[in-house]
């Protein structure tokens, strides 16, 4: 009998902004509804918030927040419990962040699919959010 592994997305993206921007585009509710969901976000480690779109909710609680270096939260709605961590690198022309999704179990399939199809979207549509200087 063989064990599945546990799937994991990790995405990677050199962006030209300094840490504090970037940081700020995934901390303030405001900013990150404007390229994740809509949201009831608060920067507070134990908070309990909810990403909203037209095809659901996703109930999420920080887990760990270092500002300008780390945030990770968890992220569930259905049979889905994963945790969403986000790590930020200072390089010399910006910042080199990285999202990765863990915990989808073998009964995960679809949204494991979603994920691995979602996250560079919405990471595209972080890069227009920061190259418009909205997140300034």
């Amino acid at each position: 009998m063989t064990v599945a592994e546990p799937r994991i997305v990790v995405l990677e993206r050199d962006l030209p902004h300094p840490p504090a921007k970037v940081w700020r585009a995934l901390t303030q509710s405001d900013l990150l509804a404007d390229w994740l969901l809509q949201n009831d976000f608060r920067p507070e480690v134990g908070h309990t918030f909810t990403l909203t779109a037209e095809w659901g909710e996703i109930t999420c609680r920080v887990l760990t927040l270092e500002p300008e270096k780390a945030l990770s939260y968890t992220w569930t709605g259905g049979t889905l419990d994963t945790v969403v961590t986000w790590t930020l690198t200072p390089k010399d022309d910006g910042t080199m962040l990285r999202m990765e999704q863990t915990g989808f179990g073998p009964g995960d399939r679809l949204a494991y699919g979603g994920a691995r199809t979602g996250w560079p979207r919405f990471l595209d549509a972080l890069d227009r959010l920061l190259a418009g200087g909205s997140a300034g």
